[in-house]
């Protein structure tokens, strides 16, 4: 039987026709390949929202409180109202500080989340820088004048603010700075403050002796003035208005 003859243009043309199915089904399966890795993609972002913003994988199981001194920890989980079981990442942490600064004793507080499932509440805490008895309750002033916690008995370390019936907090905020700025060698000194109003604070001294601040402007200059005139024996010093002081014997 004869062989047949093909065709070399023939030849040619079969095989350009096999090299560009090749091509159209290499460029198909990567146009797949794409969109495959799209899909997969979305499904990933997707499953991520979904575990983080609605399931409970990521739910609130707890909340930790750090630098409670004055506080208890338990009223400030009381009063953060941290919706437990909710999903973390949708805790408004901006009202939760809110909420816990409104707590007297609490001068800031910082909220964050804790993956996987806990808010953390750091407390920055007032500090007392002097004692005011009310009713016979020992109380803590820090230096803006706020009256924010409670002690047994007077602190030896905090001096005392005497107050008026009529004392408004100006006043005690007046004295509350005066006391902060009062040198140590001076503060330790000081038996006691009275501040009825903001212009007519003094400081009864241990030995007695009683010296007339006013008001707590000027408190570096009244310090260094009173230091100088504690040298000279007297009853009184008047350092009120501290370029013309007054000594009394």
């Amino acid at each position: 039987m004869p062989t047949k003859t093909v065709d070399p243009d023939e030849r040619t043309i079969q095989v350009a026709r096999k090299r560009f199915a090749r091509r159209q089904w290499a460029r198909r399966w990567l146009a797949w390949r794409v969109v495959l890795a799209v899909l997969a993609l979305a499904g990933l972002v997707a499953g991520v929202v979904w575990t983080v913003f609605f399931s409970s994988v990521l739910a609130v199981s707890g909340v930790q409180i750090a630098g409670a001194g004055v506080l208890d920890p338990r009223e400030v989980r009381r009063v953060a109202a941290v919706p437990t079981g909710s999903p973390l990442a949708t805790v408004d942490l901006g009202a939760v500080a809110a909420r816990v600064e409104r707590l007297t004793p609490v001068l800031d507080a910082d909220v964050s989340r804790s993956w996987p499932d806990r808010v953390r509440i750091d407390l920055t805490e007032r500090t007392a820088v002097a004692v005011v008895i009310r009713d016979g309750v020992v109380q803590g002033v820090d230096d803006e004048g706020v009256i924010f916690r409670r002690y047994p008995s007077r602190p030896p370390s905090l001096p005392l603010i005497r107050m008026g019936a009529n004392t408004q907090t100006d006043a005690l905020a007046e004295a509350a700075l005066v006391i902060d700025a009062l040198p140590d060698g001076l503060a330790g000194r000081v038996a006691y403050l009275s501040a009825y109003t903001v212009d007519t604070i003094s400081l009864r001294l241990r030995n007695g002796k009683v010296v007339r601040w006013g008001s707590a402007e000027d408190t570096a200059d009244k310090a260094k003035v009173l230091a100088v005139l504690l040298d000279q024996p007297a009853s009184l010093y008047d350092v009120s208005v501290p370029g013309q002081p007054v000594i009394r014997r």
